[in-house]
């Protein structure tokens, strides 16, 4: 079985989410599946197999202890890899609970790609909920951002999402890893997201990840779909396009380029480079 590694959301040539993404003719079991993306040990590898004329393909995605229902980087990845195999254009995704499609081109030498999301939804957290991230994080209530609520956000996963008032306090989040783990996974959760706004269109953001085992996904384009239709549905952001950046605070800048027009619910465009890795 070969896996290919791309990094998603580069920034140029260097950063990105490193995801793995395997190409073949018909989808191992997920025993099978599971241990080659634990193997691999990136947040996650995609499978895909083609359905039909090739343009259809059947996909499921494996965090190293863990299937996961949607993944946005890893699906940029495999864009790319489609794009580099059978020709720049678009490709149909089926996955377990939705269908989708991503498109990749070859643009000066490199990959991008870009897919549309499942439907968003979101709903704002009550107290005993927004405590008990704040307390599993360490965080303050003095240290919210009221401008963007804290909420669970869906855009092919859940996540839940926190605003900061400061970039230092974005730069501080930390966390106990099992602790992580049994509160993501008591309550559906792929990651929580940590967001600060620089401006109407900037936002710098971190995702602990500890539902797949992984401290931080340093580019989650799931969570960037499920915060984009947050924005425009609950805090009525109608300016059509974001700008997100994650991983500085590992050392992995990555980029992410989301847009979406003013329809509640509706699929997000989430868009962005990526690198061939050794």
């Amino acid at each position: 079985m070969t896996v290919i590694k791309i990094a998603a959301f580069s920034d140029g040539n260097i950063g990105g989410n490193p995801a793995g993404v395997v190409l073949c003719e018909a989808l191992p079991t997920p025993q099978e599946m599971q241990a080659v993306a634990a193997e691999v040990g990136f947040s996650e590898t995609a499978f895909a197999a083609a359905e039909g004329d090739g343009k259809d393909w059947r996909v499921r995605y494996f965090s190293p202890e863990s299937e996961v229902p949607f993944c946005g980087h890893a699906t940029i990845a495999l864009g790319a890899a489609l794009a580099e195999k059978y020709g720049s254009g678009k490709y149909m995704l089926r996955l377990n609970d939705a269908e989708i499609s991503v498109e990749g081109e070859s643009r000066k030498g490199r990959y991008v790609a870009a897919l549309q999301s499942p439907p968003t939804w979101s709903e704002v957290l009550n107290e005993a909920e927004i405590n008990s991230t704040l307390s599993l994080f360490g965080y303050a209530r003095s240290q919210l951002d009221n401008n963007i609520l804290p909420a669970r956000i869906h855009g092919g996963a859940d996540h839940y999402v926190i605003a900061l008032k400061s970039r230092d306090d974005l730069g501080s989040m930390t966390y106990d890893l099992e602790s992580g783990r049994q509160f993501m996974r008591s309550r559906d959760l792929i990651t929580v997201m940590f967001v600060w706004q620089e401006d109407e269109e900037a936002f710098h953001v971190r995702n602990a990840f500890a539902s797949g085992g992984v401290i931080e996904d340093p580019a989650t384009g799931a969570a960037a779909a499920a915060f984009s239709g947050y924005l425009r549905d609950i805090n009525r952001l109608h300016k059509g396009k974001i700008y997100i950046t994650q991983g500085e605070d590992m050392g992995i800048r990555s980029m992410i380029t989301a847009e979406f027009d003013k329809k509640p619910g509706s699929s997000i465009r989430i868009s962005g480079t990526t690198r061939k890795m050794d």
